[in-house]
């Protein structure tokens, strides 16, 4: 079983802690680690590896669910402008990481503090001093639920 077959799994039996909300073709989930607060994944909610498999109208439901999540992480977190990505190679199972972006969230790497996520030390994103302790993962995933509940009642 592949990581996040196991991550959904978790969310089925109530046992993962970063889940947020289920939506029709996924799944919402505040990232382990929070360099970039508010990253968030939406996790596809079956073991699909390539965009081209789903079906067309099922992929544009999925890119609609995406962008809308996307746009409740900008408003949940003070983003100024969101990144994203959907690579696969580690983890070859359809998911997009969303990371929200504010001016100098990569210090002095880069450009005056400007560039891609993955100009940030990959040691120091993922260290566990990034890790959202027990309160403030709750108040992360309230924030995220009460933004995504309303963009989904528009």
């Amino acid at each position: 079983m592949c990581i996040v077959c196991e991550r959904i799994q978790m969310i089925k039996d109530g046992t993962n802690p970063y889940f947020v909300k289920e939506l029709e073709t996924g799944y919402v989930v505040i990232g382990d680690n929070q360099h970039f607060r508010g990253y968030t994944l939406f996790l596809y909610k079956e073991h699909i590896v390539e965009l081209f498999e789903l079906m067309q109208d099922v992929r544009a439901k999925h890119f609609e669910e995406m962008t809308i999540v996307a746009k409740a992480v900008l408003k949940a977190f003070g983003a100024e402008k969101m990144n994203y990505e959907c690579l696969g190679n580690g983890d070859a199972h359809l998911h997009w990481h969303l990371f929200p972006r504010v001016s100098g969230d990569i210090e002095n790497y880069g450009n005056k503090g400007k560039g891609p996520v993955w100009w940030y030390p990959r040691e120091k994103m993922y260290d566990n001093a990034n890790r959202p302790d027990k309160e403030e993962l709750e108040v992360m995933k309230q924030q995220l639920l009460l933004e995504l509940d309303r963009l989904l009642q528009e």
